[in-house]
């Protein structure tokens, strides 16, 4: 890790550990300048690196960088203090990622097709800006559980890929063993590469059913904020 890089963590939720990536910008003199949540509303905060990571591993992300360090620590400067994080369109990885790329993206959310525009979701996007003259009380609701029901069947699907692969890893495993009790190296070398190939789905699907539980945490979130504020009847 060095000045100017997309750096990672591995963040509890909901008392599940490392479930999901939170990303930020390494300044090189052990702070970090990312979205903290350490206050009631997220902000962009420059922060020590132990107040980023909390203890955890730290992570560089590797893509192509079109800025030099010092332009990218620029970039992230230029927004300290924004408070307009959106889970789905300016997250965490999203500003991180502009700081680098000028892309605004959330690679966990598009490795698993994640988009705003995916799920439908133009009066939620209304709620969350907190705009109350642009829906009606069953519209409000009725698109809440659109939503949420997307993403309990998106989470059924990649929970059942996931514990395929997992199966796949296993019984490439007892493969290897028996190749390796026959005395075929050759075969047992085969069953362990796709073991491994196995692994890195796991890994991926995990990953994305990550990405749905804190989808689904955020969208609850903004329906609480809705029933408190008396938009959804």
């Amino acid at each position: 890790m060095a000045k100017g890089d997309q750096i990672y963590v591995m963040r509890d939720l909901a008392g599940v550990p490392g479930l999901y990536q939170h990303h930020g910008i390494d300044c090189g003199d052990d702070t970090v300048i990312h979205y903290s949540k350490a206050r009631e509303e997220a902000e962009v905060a420059r922060t020590s690196y132990a107040a980023f990571s909390w203890s955890n591993s730290v992570y560089t992300v590797r893509q192509s960088v079109i800025y030099t360090p010092d332009t990218v620590i620029e970039r992230a400067t230029s927004r300290l203090g924004e408070r307009q994080y959106d889970l789905l369109q300016n997250n965490c990885e999203h500003f991180a990622t502009w700081c680098t790329t000028d892309r605004s993206e959330s690679r966990q959310l598009i490795n698993f097709g994640l988009r705003p525009e995916q799920l439908n979701l133009p009066e939620l996007r209304r709620l969350a800006d907190r705009d109350r003259h642009v829906t009606t009380p069953e519209q409000a609701r009725a698109n809440f559980q659109k939503a949420l029901g997307d993403i309990a069947t998106a989470y059924n699907t990649t929970l059942a890929d996931q514990q395929s692969a997992q199966k796949d890893v296993r019984d490439w495993h007892r493969v290897a063993q028996k190749a390796l009790d026959h005395n075929r190296e050759d075969l047992a070398r085969a069953a362990l590469h796709r073991k491994v190939a196995a692994n890195k789905r796991v890994e991926v699907l995990t990953a994305q059913l990550s990405d749905l539980v804190q989808l689904e945490l955020e969208l609850q979130r903004n329906r609480a904020f809705a029933e408190s504020r008396g938009l959804n009847g």
